[in-house]
């Protein structure tokens, strides 16, 4: 049995005047984009790029500042500046990939690019820790000669392997 909503300027109610229940069937969840634009291999490559390079100077920091030689042996030595630096290029890194892109859906990469990372089922960011374990799940991407990679060339949803496991989409 369905009710009919409150009248417009009913000054007792705290309902909205939008229709009670779940969405008619066949219609998108609340919340949840009308008709997704999945991203492309392209654009998803470009993003990933953009969020490598964001830790690269970090890491040639740390061999310029952090490698040395002893002069005594002539052998190569690492100072403070080496870890310094590359744990340095793992924060940033981190911050853009996973809390970032957990967060927003977009990490520097992906914003530059204009797509988003999104649950398939919610439409709405995956959180830090679903960004994280996204990308540990690229482990299976890897595999098989790096097929999961290629698997938005021809996928209807565009996902890579790790998209699969996780339920998550790449859109524009």
């Amino acid at each position: 049995m369905s009710y009919p909503p409150p009248p417009p300027n009913d000054p007792y109610s705290n309902q909205p005047s939008q229709p009670y229940g779940q969405p008619a069937y066949g219609q998108p969840a609340y919340g949840q984009p009308a008709t997704a634009a999945y991203a492309g291999w392209g654009a998803r490559v470009g993003a990933y790029l953009v969020d490598y390079l964001v830790a690269v100077p970090f890491g040639i920091l740390a061999v310029v500042l952090g490698m040395g030689t002893d002069a005594a042996t002539g052998l190569p030595t690492i100072n403070a500046f080496y870890y310094i630096f590359f744990l340095l290029a793992i924060v940033v890194s981190g911050y853009n990939r996973w809390f970032l892109a957990g967060k927003t859906g977009q990490s520097w990469g992906r914003k530059a690019l204009g797509i988003r990372l999104v649950g398939e089922n919610t439409g709405q960011p995956i959180g830090a820790g679903g960004a994280f374990v996204r990308d540990l799940a690229h482990i299976l991407d890897s595999l098989a000669c790096g097929i999961g990679y290629l698997f938005p060339l021809w996928d209807a949803k565009k996902q890579t392997f790790a998209d699969k496991v996780c339920k998550t989409l790449v859109v524009r």
